[in-house]
């Protein structure tokens, strides 16, 4: 198994995402790896980590998650692998629930979000999102 690590997804998982069914609740798994130190795309110097600067991302993508009627269900410092290998740990892991592909993709295209993931951006090596629905 081929694991790879993103900060944005590929055309087809934007195809796929917005195909789906909308207004199904879903729960997003996001395991997370941070730069060691951020870089910001608009070249600002900074002494944060890329931890400390997703931390900021954090803190305020809450609101926008809630606004949306989302929920942070867990977030977690990933401690080590208990079954099966890997190359390399992620370092920490959430888990969102969203009332549906619809609300996320509101939150995801609102302004006041974009300014939040600056930081987003900043801090991530990469993630894999697994879009997830109670069965």
């Amino acid at each position: 198994m081929k694991v790879e690590n993103k900060v944005t997804p590929n055309e087809e998982q934007i195809k796929g995402f917005m195909e789906g069914d909308a207004d199904t609740p879903i729960h997003m798994v996001n395991l997370l790896k941070f730069k060691d130190k951020a870089e910001y795309e608009d070249g600002r110097e900074t002494d944060l980590t890329g931890e400390q600067a997703y931390a900021i991302y954090s803190t305020e993508v809450r609101a926008h998650i809630e606004k949306v009627g989302g929920q942070l269900i867990f977030e977690g410092q990933v401690s080590r692998l208990m079954l099966g290998e890997v190359e390399d740990l992620w370092d920490k892991i959430a888990i969102v629930r969203y009332p549906g592909l619809k609300a996320m993709l509101e939150m995801t295209s609102d302004p006041a979000y974009l300014e939040s993931s600056i930081h987003r951006i900043a801090g991530l090596e990469g993630q894999l999102n697994i879009e997830t629905k109670v069965s």
